[in-house]
Parts: structure tokens; C-alpha cells; sequence
């Protein structure tokens, strides 16, 4: 079923993107859109997430995650690998 919205540009280039647009897309005020543009026609989309949106979507594997450790043991493997590596 194809709907159509005329729409007016105002000076600044401007348009207001239709409550039915806006629930079909799923955005709220704030959040990015996409325009792809097709040869002749240009497409309207929802942004992909991004990092910051995402953040806090992912419960960490162990409560609360200690990054000061992980980094500890990170440094712990490698300097081990640089000894091992050193003694071959």
C-alpha cells in the first residue's frame, strides 16, 4: 500500500518527518535518520546504533566488570609471551 506526505522545505532546508514516518521507523526526537540516495530516488531510514547508543545494552560477564584487573592480566600475558618468547 503506497502513502504518500507532501511536505514544505522551509528556508533553512528543513522538513518535519510525519508522526506516522516517525512511528513506522521507530525514532524519537534526537536520534539519527539515514538518506540513501538511489539513482533517482532517495530513501529514508532509521541510523544504525552507535557505540554510544549501545552502551550498557550487553551485561558484562562477571558484576561489576573490573576493567583495572583485565588490564593487569593482559599485561601479564604479554609480558609472559615476550620472557617465553626471549628464552626459545
Amino acid at each position: 500500500m503506497l502513502k504518500e506526505h507532501m511536505l514544505r522545505l522551509t528556508s533553512k532546508g528543513q522538513v518535519t518527518v510525519p508522526v506516522e514516518v516517525r512511528k513506522k521507523l521507530g525514532i524519537k526526537p534526537g536520534e539519527a535518520i539515514v538518506f540513501r540516495i538511489l539513482d533517482d530516488r532517495i530513501e529514508l531510514d532509521r541510523a544504525p546504533m552507535s557505540l554510544e547508543e549501545a552502551f550498557g545494552s550487553v551485561q558484562p560477564l562477571h558484576q561489576p566488570e573490573d576493567f583495572e584487573a583485565r588490564g593487569r592480566e593482559a599485561w601479564e600475558e604479554h609480558a609472559q609471551r615476550v620472557v617465553d618468547e626471549m628464552g626459545e
